[in-house]
């Protein structure tokens, strides 16, 4: 009964219409001030290199060099999609 029903509506113009794509909903994507205030940031330097902690995340690095381009690219670049990479990496 409930089939009949909906095949009985009427259909807006143009939604159905072969070819027509329906809009997909776009990612939400914090600005870079909103991704920055999500996480805290930590540096814990030890003998050999140091340990970033973002968040419940701590990521071990050899080089402290190596360590401070990855933080640079987080604070001063899009910090949305470096949180993807990283994601993707521990999860």
């Amino acid at each position: 009964m409930i089939e009949q029903e909906m095949a009985e509506m009427p259909v807006p113009r143009g939604l159905n219409e072969p070819g027509r794509e329906q809009p997909m909903e776009k990612e939400y994507v914090p600005t870079q001030k909103e991704a920055l205030r999500d996480f805290e940031i930590s540096i814990k330097f030890l003998n050999r290199g140091c340990i970033v902690s973002v968040g419940c995340k701590s990521i071990a690095f050899e080089d402290v060099s190596k360590a401070m381009e990855e933080i640079n690219a987080y604070v001063c670049g899009d910090t949305y999609k470096v949180q993807k990479k990283w994601r993707k990496i521990l999860d």
